[in-house]
């Protein structure tokens, strides 16, 4: 995507084509990384879009996807005045045991949420941008200050200081329907941030390390953990 004498130009943004290109490296390497090590984690996958709205244009034809994570909440007040959410281990962490979430379910004073994501390029913003949405297990809508009672305490905290990771509102451009989005405002310059600095194999930034960094830095926001071997895979 960008060689190393560029960077120092280069404005942290990627172009539509990029994007795409990095999803499907990403996803790819999501699964084989699941499947090798034994993660039962939820699969982030691309979503093709081929019919979108009427009226409306989008340069990039589909969306990265990753739905149904699990988040397990305690209502013990210990744990409330914590304010800590427990993310279900199957799903959302890097532990080989596997839970039957049937069990999970059924724990006393315990509730289910659950979470989906998308990855969407922003035409506007040359990123891509982190839209969200919760739902109980009947699948009632969650409101925000229900999110981020689910959040980790260190996320509520960043959220309150970093203005790029500021949650607000606002239509799914490919679903036309309202979910959470993490304001896109100042993500260039993070990974310009990032990336500028950092050394890579074959003195490239690719798109697929482009997407990597980006979601290993947003997903900390919202809780969601990505297995080590993502990144460890460009060290060298």
């Amino acid at each position: 995507m960008l060689s190393e004498k560029d960077l120092s130009k280069w404005d942290g943004t990627i172009s539509a084509d990029e994007f795409r290109e990095g999803a499907h490296a990403f996803s790819e390497k999501w699964k084989r990384i699941c499947h090798t090590h034994n993660h039962d984690l939820p699969l982030w996958s691309w979503v093709s879009c081929l019919n979108p709205p009427l009226f409306t244009s989008h340069e990039v034809d589909g969306y990265l996807s990753l739905e149904k994570m699990c988040v397990l909440r305690s209502d013990k007040i210990h744990d409330e005045e914590a304010g800590h959410a427990v993310m279900e281990e199957p799903n959302c962490l890097e532990n080989e045991e596997r839970i039957d979430p049937a069990t999970l379910v059924k724990q006393a004073a315990q509730e289910v949420h659950y979470y989906d994501f998308h990855a969407v390029y922003s035409s506007s913003y040359r990123i891509p941008m982190l839209f969200f949405r919760g739902y109980s297990s009947d699948g009632q809508s969650l409101m925000l200050d229900q999110i981020e009672k689910d959040l980790p305490p260190s996320s509520v905290q960043v959220l309150t200081d970093s203005k790029w990771t500021f949650i607000t509102q606002q239509e799914h451009p490919y679903l036309n329907r309202p979910w959470y989005t993490l304001h896109p405002c100042g993500t260039s310059e993070l990974m310009k941030l990032l990336l500028s600095d950092t050394s890579v194999s074959g003195d490239k930034v690719t798109a697929e390390w482009y997407l990597i960094s980006w979601l290993s830095v947003v997903s900390q926001v919202v809780g969601l953990r990505m297995p080590l071997q993502m990144a460890a895979l460009y060290q060298m």
